[in-house]
C-alpha cells in the first residue's frame, strides 16, 4: 500500500530518520509548525505503519564487531517448505542482521556480523553448514565500509 505524503510529513521522516530522539516540539520548531499538528502528523506515521519503531544505532567497531560478511545461499531444495524451514531457523540467529530472498543464481543474502573472524567460522562450521537446509554457501568478506546508512531516500517520494 502506497501513501500520499506531503512535503511536511517526509520532512518530518528524515528528521526522524536522522534523530528519532528528536522531541515532537523541536521538529515543529524546525519545520516552522505548531507542536500539536506536528504530532497529530507523527501519530498518523506511526498509524499507518510508516513509522514501525524507533531504535538506537550502536557503533560495531566500538562494540568490537569486526567481521561483517555477506553470505550468499542456495538450498538443497527451492520447495515451498524447505524456504519457510530456512527463514524459520535463520531469524533466530542473532549474528544474521539481514536476510534477503534473491533472483538469480542465489536462493538467500545474508548480512552477518561477528566480533571476529574465529567467531564467524564457528558460526558457519556449527550453525549455517549444520543445517540441512543449505546446500552451498559462499562468504564474502567485507574489507572497508564506504557507506552504511538506515536513511531511506525520501525525496524520491514527492
Amino acid at each position: 500500500m502506497t501513501l500520499t505524503l506531503t512535503k511536511q510529513d517526509v520532512a518530518i521522516l528524515k528528521l526522524l530518520q536522522r534523530d528519532a530522539t528528536a522531541s515532537t516540539a523541536a521538529i515543529a520548531e524546525k519545520l516552522n509548525m505548531s507542536q500539536s499538528p506536528c504530532w497529530r502528523r507523527i501519530n498518523r506515521l506511526e498509524q499507518e505503519g510508516l513509522i514501525q519503531r524507533r531504535v538506537a544505532l550502536l557503533d560495531r567497531d566500538a562494540l568490537g564487531m569486526e567481521v561483517v560478511v555477506f553470505a550468499t545461499i542456495n538450498l538443497t531444495s527451492s520447495g515451498r517448505q524447505n524456504l519457510i524451514e530456512f527463514e524459520r531457523e535463520i531469524v533466530l540467529h542473532e549474528e544474521v542482521i539481514e536476510c534477503y530472498t534473491m533472483t538469480g543464481i542465489w536462493d538467500y543474502m545474508l548480512k552477518i556480523v561477528t566480533r571476529d573472524i574465529r567467531h564467524y567460522e564457528s558460526f558457519v562450521r556449527n550453525t549455517l553448514t549444520a543445517s540441512p537446509s543449505i546446500r552451498e554457501l559462499h562468504s564474502h568478506m567485507a574489507v572497508t565500509e564506504i557507506k552504511n546508512t538506515t536513511e531511506l531516500p525520501l525525496d524520491s517520494q514527492l
